[in-house]
């Protein structure tokens, strides 16, 4: 079955390099939408100097593409000697991944007072249309403090509704949390995975090695892995679908 996904990942500790660990991670995500010919469509990102991603965020569409890729929410932590690093020091840096199902605007009701819209001119790609007037979007739920931007669309209509469907999953994602949470459960066993405060997987370029903290799995050839071949670690979830906890 066909899933849309809202797919949001940020730079975490580790200042540029966090960034371009970042950047790795949305290839990697983008590629592997590519081999199982999935829609990979940018909504929104933030580009430091050196093209690494403070944040991105895009929409994914495909079959069973939110079932095969809940499990990358959380903090993934790489482990490497930097580009920018002289004296050949290993660095750790993380960034942090959400995975969260598109909700339709059916599903889940946004009060209009509730929101606080704004707009200004795209930085990104788009041609003249965008550079001269303000077509990007960006609102804030006020009764939570949540921000979103969209910016990859030529109007603004176009770019209101994918920042309302990114909130829609954000406060989805957030609710489902809450609910959980007063039934007891902890917050590692949340669909989605809304906590990002554990790291779940390891990058170690020095030994080649990437490891699942929750299923205690680890894998080589991380740069076949980055370049999109994510199949090793897909169908270890697939085994494992109750991750130990």
């Amino acid at each position: 079955m066909s899933q849309k996904v809202i797919l949001e990942i940020r730079a975490g500790t580790g200042g540029d390099e966090a960034a371009l660990f970042a950047g790795d991670l949305v290839r990697m995500y983008q590629r592997f939408a590519l081999k199982r010919a999935w829609n990979f469509a940018v909504l929104d990102s933030s580009q430091n100097s050196l093209n690494g991603y403070k944040s991105f965020v895009a929409r994914i569409r495909g079959e069973a593409a939110y079932d095969t890729l809940k499990q990358e929410s959380g903090v993934h932590r790489v482990q490497r000697v930097p580009n920018t690093e002289r004296a050949g020091r290993v660095h750790t840096s993380t960034a942090s991944v959400a995975v969260m199902p598109e909700v339709e605007p059916t599903a889940f009701n946004l009060n209009p007072t509730d929101l606080e819209i704004s707009f200004f001119r795209s930085s990104g790609p788009g041609g003249q249309n965008v550079n001269k007037v303000e077509t990007a979007v960006r609102i804030v739920h006020k009764p939570s403090g949540l921000a979103v931007a969209s910016q990859s669309e030529r109007s603004q209509t176009q770019n209101r509704e994918q920042a309302l469907s990114i909130l829609r999953s954000k406060l989805y994602e957030k609710k489902v949390a809450e609910e959980a949470a007063k039934l007891g459960a902890t917050r590692r066993e949340l669909i989605g995975t809304a906590d990002r405060s554990e790291k779940i997987r390891t990058y170690n370029f020095p030994q080649d090695r990437i490891t699942d903290h929750r299923i205690n799995k680890k894998w080589g050839n991380i740069e076949k892995i980055l370049d999109g071949d994510l199949e090793p670690i897909v169908s270890a979830f697939a085994k494992n679908p109750s991750p130990a906890k």
